[in-house]
């Protein structure tokens, strides 16, 4: 017995050693993710100064050592000279005129959209600073789904349109649904040859286990108030009358998206391409559903000589515990 009280005693050690630790930890990711939360979270790179070091990265590459002792010189004195002449200026009060601005936002979005939390963040930041001549560039990739999730995408998009900011939407991959439901708010979409644009259409789906229930002698009980507060269910028996809700509830949603898509795109023929289907980027092109053929780099490396091209990204940090209690849920 004496044993057995001396074991005891032992693991109650080890036990509160063990809880004090884990206190300690998580006191220590609490400390850190305010730490974090301290930091900016919004991250700002000028792609015009990174394209720039790479081409005369490149251009150095390839240059024997009497020719890059030439350059050297060359750009050492011309270096010397800009620095005067901004000295001079600054003395004197005078001030170079600025280039315009691009703003580069990237939006790779999942089916429930969380990333629009991040979105508004960065439309946020460009519309406290945005002068006349700014533009916005929106790298986007998405296939979509949720409508409230896109449709709440779609709204922080609008607020460039409303500010009278132009706003591009270039499709690398793949626009499609809600992800086009946000293109088509832009001034100019440019998607590249075999990017998926379009499918503008709803769809919803959901098994039903009733019959499975009913077989292994399970009953499954609903109550509502109210006629349609539930139209169909997971385990309850489907009525019809509830089908035919659910189904005029998606016509409803479906005449939404393509009244908005409308009013964006006003010489859109809506029904020739509300239909559901999605279409590649030249075929896209010759429906009026995009604007240009191309890509996202070809649009940036043009935009250098008329503006400062500076990239946007919002931190979007989850606090650690989230990461154990993420679940996923049904999606439409």
């Amino acid at each position: 017995m004496e044993f057995i009280a001396l074991y005891g005693l032992f693991l109650a050690k080890i036990l509160t050693v063990a809880l004090a630790i884990c206190a300690l930890f998580v006191l220590f990711l609490n400390m850190r993710q305010r730490t974090r939360q301290r930091k900016r979270q919004i991250q700002i790179l000028d792609l015009g100064k990174q394209y720039r070091e790479m081409q005369r990265e490149m251009k150095l590459a390839r240059m024997n050592e009497s020719e890059l002792g030439i350059w050297h010189k060359r750009h050492k004195k011309q270096d010397k000279k800009e620095s005067k002449q901004a000295k001079t200026l600054a003395k004197q009060g005078d001030k170079s005129p600025a280039k315009s601005c691009l703003y580069v936002l990237d939006f790779k979005g999942s089916m429930d959209a969380s990333e629009v939390n991040s979105l508004r963040e960065e439309i946020t930041a460009v519309l406290a600073v945005a002068n006349t001549g700014d533009e916005v560039l929106l790298r986007l990739e998405s296939q979509g789904g949720v409508v409230h999730g896109y449709g709440l995408a779609a709204s922080q998009l609008h607020r460039l349109r409303d500010k009278g900011i132009p706003l591009t939407v270039a499709v690398d991959k793949i626009a499609a649904s809600g992800g086009y439901m946000m293109a088509c708010v832009a001034d100019h979409i440019v998607a590249a040859p075999f990017a998926i644009i379009g499918s503008i259409g709803v769809v919803a789906q959901l098994p039903n286990f009733n019959r499975l229930l009913k077989h292994n002698y399970i009953d499954m009980e609903l109550y509502t108030a109210g006629a349609y507060k539930r139209t169909l269910t997971l385990f309850g028996e489907n009525s019809p009358e509830g089908r035919e809700k659910f189904q005029q509830e998606l016509n409803e949603t479906h005449q939404l998206f393509k009244t908005f898509v409308q009013r964006m795109r006003p010489s859109l023929y809506i029904e020739a391409v509300a239909t559901g289907e999605h279409w590649y980027g030249e075929q896209a092109q010759e429906l009026g559903l995009v604007d240009a053929i191309g890509t996202s780099d070809d649009l940036l490396i043009n935009a250098l000589n008329k503006h400062d091209v500076i990239s946007l990204r919002h931190n979007q940090h989850k606090h650690w515990i989230n990461h154990f209690t993420d679940i996923d849920t049904l999606r439409y």
